[in-house]
């Protein structure tokens, strides 16, 4: 009986971005382990390269660019297929988020985190999808998203509105790309210990954290049970799932 590896990403080449830490680089790691030619967008050089000494994967790149210029992400795109091949893969790691309770709420705080979590992500699924960028039959792109794009959460206005509407333009973008073999999915995780959550932690008390991470069943996750999932979604043997969101939260959304 013929064996084949339920997960091969051997000769694809990937783009992932925000992958200098947490969650993003969590899955630039886990790519490279199944074979994966990894191409690494993030703001600090220093960081990115990190990440790469941790690839198992040879002939990797980076790209070090600010997701909130947007009119940058198309000419590096372009100029990286060109020199090293036509892409298979996006994973939009990326994200920034804000806490602040409605009063304290400013635009250009919201803003930001709509400029990153959602345009330039769908900025990039443009760029990749492009017929000269692309791999002819097809790829896969993926939105990491939030379990907080389908629940509440004091504090998180304008974050739970960047990734709801990642939610809803992943799940067009699936309809209308499916014609080309192009799947598209989310993935909506609960509390991981990241430095963003850390960050987001600041203006909590120790009671209101402990409470929070009481919430979750199954405890609190790590960037590396994420990573796992995102591999599964991408991965070129899963050809029959696209306009889905997973969640994957340790029970949170099901107590």
């Amino acid at each position: 009986m013929e064996n084949k590896q339920f997960v091969d990403f051997y000769g694809k080449k990937v783009i992932v971005t925000g992958a200098s830490s947490g969650i993003g680089r969590a899955i630039t790691v886990m790519l490279s382990r199944y074979g994966a030619n990894l191409i690494l967008i993030g703001r600090d050089r220093t960081r990115l390269d990190e990440t790469v000494a941790m690839l198992e994967s040879d002939d990797n790149h980076t790209i070090v660019l600010d997701l909130q210029e947007h009119s940058e992400i198309l000419p590096e795109i372009k100029k990286i297929s060109k020199g090293f091949g036509r892409i298979y893969g996006m994973c939009h790691s990326a994200g920034v988020v804000e806490t602040r309770s409605l009063s304290s709420t400013k635009i250009d705080g919201i803003r930001s985190m709509i400029d990153v979590n959602l345009l330039s992500g769908i900025e990039l699924a443009r760029a990749v999808c492009r017929r000269d960028v692309m791999e002819e039959k097809g790829g896969s792109i993926l939105f990491i998203s939030s379990i907080y794009a389908l629940v509440g959460m004091p504090g998180q206005i304008g974050y739970t509105a960047s990734k709801g509407a990642v939610n809803s333009a992943a799940r067009t973008m699936a309809i209308e790309l499916a014609r080309r073999k192009i799947r598209v999915n989310t993935l909506s995780p609960g509390l991981v210990r990241t430095d963003m959550t850390n960050k987001a932690f600041e203006l909590l008390t120790e009671e209101q954290i402990k409470k929070l991470e009481e919430a979750f069943p199954l405890g609190v996750g790590s960037p590396e049970e994420v990573a796992r999932a995102a591999v599964f979604l991408l991965a070129p043997q899963n050809s029959w799932i696209t306009g889905t969101n997973l969640v994957i939260d340790g029970g949170y959304t099901a107590a």
